[in-house]
């Protein structure tokens, strides 16, 4: 971004309207067509082509308020189809990883390319560029956008820019940029579209006459340390070009993980909700053990409707601490439902139920307990490495536990969804 300035240092690739284009892949009569993907149980849009936002339709908003406008343009609705999507980023994925060899997956349609050492193999670092898209295109199927810079947060604003600027077709290399032409780039951003920067921040800053990415990079590091901390110094840091987060090659293990979604019909029978509670868990647990870790504590939790106000009301939960820590599922589940009758109320129409799993840690560091779970270690993974080895080679829930097992009244309900194609051998597409 001025003259002199060392290579790019990262470029972020993200997918255009992830979920939308994973649809018209295989269905081109999508194509030029409003769009729309809802959430759980079909409730609010989650993505939008850009033909359906042309129309208004914003992000979040409910389905059945969207009727009158659907009819109208002949809007499309389709369920969340989460296999189909997971697989479609993974490909994207692979693609990346022949132009680098150090990625960070920042999201499911997002992802930080490392571009140190490879300048002298492209004669501009946006032809890169250029050809991941071309590549993703041919390979994949889905269009997608690539952002350069020396940070990762102007990479993130140069995707920003290659989104929305079409002289840039699709890729906006800020690394390369004269001063000049940046200069005028960031003065007409708003400063909300900066990474890390939200409303409740964006608001703060515009009483301090911050208004556009311009005036936060110009801000006084001091000034903007002492109204919002070391995190926000770090982005103007950022902004100028100076490099402060570094790429993760390999994500964090989580902190806690947390199973849960809302029920396609309400449940007021503790069974159910078991059943619910179970599935959960199983969820929670597997990406416990991906992950080499174990839990120390559990928290169940159950949700009414709160949209139903003229219904009784009732929310809690219960958090159980293990004996000592553990990735078997059958300890989990136990304490989960053990935690699950102790808050349940008859009488009330439920909505929503969850696990958390919490103090994790690494699966190798446990230690031993006099009054254990009962449970042996040497017996357990062995156990659980077949019931994920049976799930990951014959379908997820081909085994579990009895008390996961049901007609699953309560799961959400996925009425538009689409055929997976990408890993169902029966719902490849054929050709007529």
């Amino acid at each position: 971004m001025n003259a002199g300035a060392p290579a790019a240092g990262f470029a972020l690739v993200d997918v255009n309207n992830f979920y939308v284009s994973c649809e018209r892949v295989f269905d081109p009569k999508l194509r030029d067509r409003p769009v729309v993907v809802l959430s759980n149980n079909d409730g609010c849009a989650v993505a939008r082509s850009n033909e359906a936002k042309a129309l208004g339709v914003q992000m979040a908003a409910p389905w059945f308020l969207m009727q009158d406008l659907a009819r109208k343009h002949d809007i499309v609705a389709l369920s969340s189809n989460y296999t189909l999507y997971a697989d479609m980023s993974n490909r994207v994925t692979e693609v990346l990883r022949q132009y680098s060899p150090r990625l960070e997956v920042y999201s499911i349609d997002e992802s930080f390319l490392c571009l140190d050492g490879l300048a002298g193999q492209w004669p501009r670092m946006a032809d890169m560029g250029q050809a991941v898209r071309r590549q993703v295109l041919a390979w994949v199927g889905v269009p997608v956008c690539v952002g350069i810079g020396p940070t990762k947060t102007l990479a993130k604003l140069a995707n920003h820019i290659a989104k929305k600027q079409q002289q840039f077709d699709g890729v906006c290399d800020l690394a390369s940029m004269a001063p000049a032409a940046a200069d005028d780039l960031f003065g007409a951003i708003e400063v909300g579209e900066v990474w890390g920067v939200g409303r409740r921040i964006s608001d703060q800053l515009a009483r301090l006459r911050i208004r556009t990415v311009a005036d936060l990079r110009a801000a006084p590091e001091k000034s903007i340390r002492q109204h919002f901390g070391v995190v926000m110094e770090r982005t103007c840091a950022e902004l100028r070009g100076v490099s402060c987060i570094a790429l993760e090659d390999a994500a964090p293990p989580r902190k806690q993980i947390v199973s849960s979604r809302s029920y396609g019909e309400r449940a007021d029978s503790l069974r159910e909700i078991e059943e619910s509670v179970s599935t959960y868990a199983a969820r929670a647990v597997e990406k416990l053990r991906a992950q080499g870790s174990t839990c120390g504590a559990v928290h169940v939790f159950v949700e009414t409707d709160r949209f139903k106000v003229d219904e009784p009301q009732y929310n809690a939960g219960r958090t159980i601490p293990l004996p000592e820590p553990t990735d078997d599922l059958r300890v989990i589940v136990k304490a989960a439902l053990w935690g699950l009758r102790r808050i349940f109320r008859s009488g009330i129409l439920y909505k929503k139920a969850g696990v958390m799993l919490m103090e994790l840690g690494e699966g190798t560091a446990r230690q031993g307990m006099l009054f254990g779970s009962g449970v042996s270690r040497t017996a357990s993974a062995p156990l659980m490495d077949a019931l994920d080895g049976i799930n990951k080679r014959f379908g997820r829930d081909t085994l579990r536990l009895a008390s996961a097992a049901g007609p699953h009244r309560w799961a959400a309900r996925f009425e538009r969804v689409t055929p997976h194609y990408t890993t169902d051998w029966d719902a490849l597409p054929r050709a007529k």
